[in-house]
């Protein structure tokens, strides 16, 4: 899969505990990107944060969440990116949905190998 020098990011800030349809919202996030055949999308957990409603959020031992901080990002072009909007708008009820411009300079598997099709088998 080739990915324009200039592409976009899309980033959603959820809550680790957000649901979608019986399964965790980042999870349905990220099978519905790669449904729609975007390049790629990465899960990130973080160990602190607050959102709209000013409630933090922490992995601290003595008061642990169970809703921490998720981000998922995911680069691609505009147009590819377009295709996933809608969904995410359905899917997400609570938090943060940003795009920005990006130059992406690598976007490689195997060592600049092809990438092997869904499932690994040539």
């Amino acid at each position: 899969m080739k990915i324009p020098q200039d592409g976009c990011l899309l980033r959603i800030f959820i809550g680790e505990s957000d649901q979608w349809r019986g399964r965790p919202l980042y999870e349905a996030i990220v099978l519905k990107a790669r449904e729609l055949q975007l390049a790629g999308a990465t899960v990130l957990r973080g160990p602190m944060g607050f959102g709209a409603n000013s409630r933090l959020h922490t992995v601290k031992v003595l008061r642990l969440s169970e809703d921490l901080p998720m981000v998922i990002e995911i680069v691609d072009s505009r147009e590819k990116i377009d295709l996933l909007l809608p969904h995410i708008d359905e899917m997400v009820t609570e938090g943060l949905v940003t795009l920005e411009r990006v130059q992406v300079i690598k976007y490689r598997a195997d060592g600049g190998k092809a990438a092997l099709p869904r499932g690994g088998k040539e």
